[in-house]
């Protein structure tokens, strides 16, 4: 006769309450974690958009600044012969119309140099010619373009049929319309002070002494007496944050400082 047990031994586990209770807290937790996930996932493609919109619009910056500090160069009275040909040196620093070269015209009295376009007269080390580089803001797009010096106008050279225009940078708010710039200074008070387009090029001309800003030089106010251009570019990201809803704005400025004394 066997002296094992003959019953079922009881079992311990979970009763359904405390099943419950698990399954609850778990189900909290988990959506308190994605929660956080899609929180942190938003912020993170915010944040790429604020940084593609900085980076697009330093990387204009940097070589607005560039390519002013560079112009001017070679001067005329570099070369020696009497009459060198006009495309083989800078006139100025910046180019003008109309009846450029033989002709001057003060600052605001001219097709370019302008709040927001500019032509930049320079020496190309890579093609061995000097050029003619353009910025113009049309909208809320920067366009570039660069073509190697004539003896004709600039301005009347770079026009739509010659294709040498290209977009730079986008969503430059700086010439917003009137809605606009009310709807960014509700957001972001103070960036177009007094409500109105904020330039994207100011000129300080070279009277002697210290650049001091053209509109203010007196007979100096002119594009060959153009020192420092002061650039401010207001980019805005092209999508809205996705926790606000708002558009970003970032601004960014810069100073380019011509090295290439007058002629």
């Amino acid at each position: 006769m066997s002296n094992g047990h003959s019953g079922r031994q009881a079992e311990n586990g979970y009763s359904l309450l405390e099943l419950l209770l698990a399954v609850s807290i778990f189900t909290v937790i988990s959506g308190a974690v994605f929660q956080l996930l899609n929180i942190a996932q938003k912020r993170f493609q915010t944040e790429g958009q604020i940084l593609g919109s900085f980076q697009e619009g330093r990387l204009a910056l940097d070589q607005i600044v560039h390519n002013f500090n560079d112009s001017g160069f070679p001067a005329r009275n570099q070369f020696n012969v009497t009459s060198p040909a006009v495309t083989s040196y800078a006139v100025s620093p910046v180019a003008w119309s109309p009846s450029y070269p033989t002709t001057s015209c003060a600052i605001g009295a001219c097709t370019s140099p302008g709040s927001f376009d500019v032509i930049f007269e320079e020496y190309n080390s890579s093609t061995g010619t000097v050029q003619w580089i353009r910025y113009e803001l049309t909208g809320t797009t920067l366009y570039r373009g660069a073509i190697d010096k004539t003896t004709g106008d600039p301005v009347s050279t770079f026009n739509s049929s010659t294709n040498v225009m290209f977009p730079y940078a986008t969503n430059v708010m700086n010439n917003a319309s009137t809605s606009q710039i009310t709807t960014i200074n509700a957001a972001y008070p103070g960036t177009f002070p007094g409500g109105t387009p904020v330039p994207m090029f100011t000129y300080y001309c070279d009277t002697g002494s210290t650049p001091t800003l053209c509109s203010s030089a007196g007979s100096y106010n002119t594009a060959q007496n153009i020192r420092d251009v002061e650039v401010t570019l207001i980019i805005e990201t092209q999508q809205a944050d996705m926790q606000s809803g708002k558009l970003r704005l970032v601004t960014l400025n810069g100073r380019g400082h011509r090295v290439n004394p007058n002629q």
